[in-house]
């Protein structure tokens, strides 16, 4: 994976975070919470709050370990509170078109997209008339939820993408891949308002490990200190 995964990671950590998880406090001592909280129970609309880590040494073993198809995998899906999210990681090998041939395009009913591509480079279609429309019968709910698919008709619009690009996709707008000489990798962004996506959905081989902690500064923690320490007198 390129450095700029880790950028993108990060980012997602820093929208997703609302907050630290207390622990419940006892008569005589405040007990230490478990990161992440294991089987906490979240009622739909209840943010969570606490943040969600998915590292790059588990997003490297997924694309490493999991089937070529399909090519999406989801990792997490989060209930936010008023809005499900969801992050996949893809990875397309070569599209092997011809000259002339027609672009496949796919559409998601409910469920924005948010691209940041990693590696690779290829084209990318998007929007315009959806010709040979197929609602998806197979299409699985942990992903995108409900779905279709077609070909690019009048007023796609085609453009190569390559490393550090961000490309944002409507719900129901057509996006689809051609012109993939090698591979091409992305982080895809899910927001879902209308939770039709399964919220607490992990990707079966990931988060195994919780990242090592380290002191927050500020609050008593590990080796920091609680407060800050008084100033020195001033001599004479």
């Amino acid at each position: 994976m390129k450095q700029g995964m880790i950028g993108a990671v990060t980012a997602l950590a820093a929208v997703v975070t609302y907050g630290a998880v207390m622990g419940a406090q006892a008569p005589a001592q405040t007990a230490r919470p478990v990161y992440p909280p294991p089987a906490v129970p979240i009622q739909a609309g209840d943010a969570p709050a606490y943040a969600f880590d998915i590292t790059k040494a588990e997003i490297d073993y997924v694309l490493k370990t999991a089937p070529a198809n399909p090519p999406d995998r989801q990792l997490r899906v989060v209930d936010m509170g008023k809005y499900n999210l969801g992050v996949g990681i893809i990875h397309r090998g070569p599209t092997n078109e011809k000259p002339g041939d027609p672009v496949s395009v796919l559409w998601h009913d409910y469920t924005p997209e948010i691209y940041y591509i990693t590696s690779g480079s290829g084209v990318l279609t998007t929007g315009g008339v959806i010709l040979n429309q197929r609602v998806g019968t197979g299409v699985p709910n942990t992903m995108n939820g409900p779905s279709g698919s077609g070909i690019a008709g009048p007023g796609a619009y085609s453009r190569k993408v390559g490393p550090g690009d961000i490309i944002i996709i409507p719900n129901k707008v057509a996006h689809g891949w051609s012109g993939v000489t090698d591979h091409i990798e992305y982080l895809s962004y899910r927001p879902d308002p209308d939770r039709v996506l399964p919220a607490g959905w992990v990707y079966p081989s990931l988060l195994r490990t919780v990242p090592p902690e380290v002191p927050t500064p500020g609050v008593g923690r590990g080796a920091a200190p609680a407060t800050p320490a008084p100033a020195a007198a001033p001599r004479d």
